[in-house]
């Protein structure tokens, strides 16, 4: 086993807005037995608004604010034994703070996939408020680049098949 998972059974998938983390995410943690987390899905529930309305009304950095509580308790669930895949939001890595929560304990996987193929996935999607003009989402993709590339393992996911992508992460020999 990876030695990051012995002591916090978790792993998070890091990726831009349409990369499948969620639907990777949630195979895989079926195949384990682990628990599924899409971290957006949690912000909104606990915040009791959608991520557009926390964006539109309090700003990114709120959201931000609230991503990092999210994750940390993912990440103390996971420091007590409760395995569990996490989809982090697209910008999530792009955060320092998430960065060195991941390298204390748990895996990082990079679903890589091109802008060209994400747009297509995510134009039009009301709930997605960083995708609403495609000159600012292939800037922001660009930008996020450099943090996604710090993730511990990266997976090619430009591929219309999460199965594919879920199999890959299994050949990494986390376990």
């Amino acid at each position: 086993m990876h030695l990051k998972l012995k002591g916090s059974p978790i792993i998070c998938l890091v990726g831009f807005m349409g990369s499948g983390k969620s639907t990777v995410g949630k195979l895989l943690a079926e195949r384990l037995g682990w628990t599924f987390i899409d971290l957006d899905e949690e912000i909104a529930r606990s915040a009791g608004r959608s991520i557009p309305d926390i964006f539109d009304a309090d700003g990114e950095p709120r959201f931000r604010e609230l991503e990092q509580v999210a994750l940390q308790e993912q990440c103390h669930q996971a420091q007590h034994g409760r395995a569990r895949v996490v989809a982090l939001g697209g910008g999530a890595f792009s955060n320092p703070l998430t960065r060195e929560k991941l390298e204390l304990g748990g895996v990082s996987i990079w679903l890589d996939c091109p802008v060209e193929r994400l747009w297509p996935r995510v134009e039009g999607i009301p709930d997605r408020p960083l995708a609403r003009d495609r000159g600012q989402f292939e800037r922001l993709y660009r930008q996020r680049l450099e943090h996604y590339r710090q993730a511990d393992f990266t997976v090619p996911a430009d591929t219309d098949e999460p199965a594919q992508v879920m199999e890959a992460i299994l050949r990494l020999k986390l376990f």
